[in-house]
């Protein structure tokens, strides 16, 4: 990999016209967008694993979290949600790091809150998502 600015830089995101994958969120605005680094893909990827339900995936049985099967459950156990997170990002989108997830629940029990805080592994830049999933 070429080093710009004391970076490494993979030659796929040095080329503007090269689309490495699907942008979130899809909506009527962002339906055929793309990303345009391996740093965004990654961050699209885990936001696909939070967002898939296992079996969901052709030939990925295991692939995704299942947060939207946790919604309807009389109690969430956010450790084990927590811990499954952390399981299948290490497993599915290799070139990230996560060290801090945090889950907890509205007081009225019907908002969940996940936020992930992870590392690039390509450039060691930190990034955060939340998703907030409603009954």
């Amino acid at each position: 990999m070429p080093l710009i600015q004391g970076i490494r830089k993979d030659p796929r995101d040095l080329n503007n016209n090269i689309k490495i994958g699907v942008a979130f969120p899809l909506d009527e605005n962002n339906v055929f967008s793309s990303t345009e680094t391996l740093i965004d893909q990654a961050k699209s990827n885990l936001i696909n694993l939070l967002l898939t339900v296992p079996g969901e995936r052709v030939n990925l049985p295991n692939f995704g979290v299942g947060i939207k099967n946790l919604l309807f459950e009389q109690n969430i156990n956010l450790e084990s949600l927590r811990q499954k997170i952390i399981t299948q990002a290490d497993f599915y989108v290799p070139n990230i790091q996560v060290f801090d997830v945090r889950t907890s629940l509205s007081t009225d029990q019907r908002t969940l809150f996940v936020a992930v805080t992870y590392r690039s592994l390509l450039d060691n830049s930190v990034d955060a998502i939340q998703l907030n999933f409603n009954e």
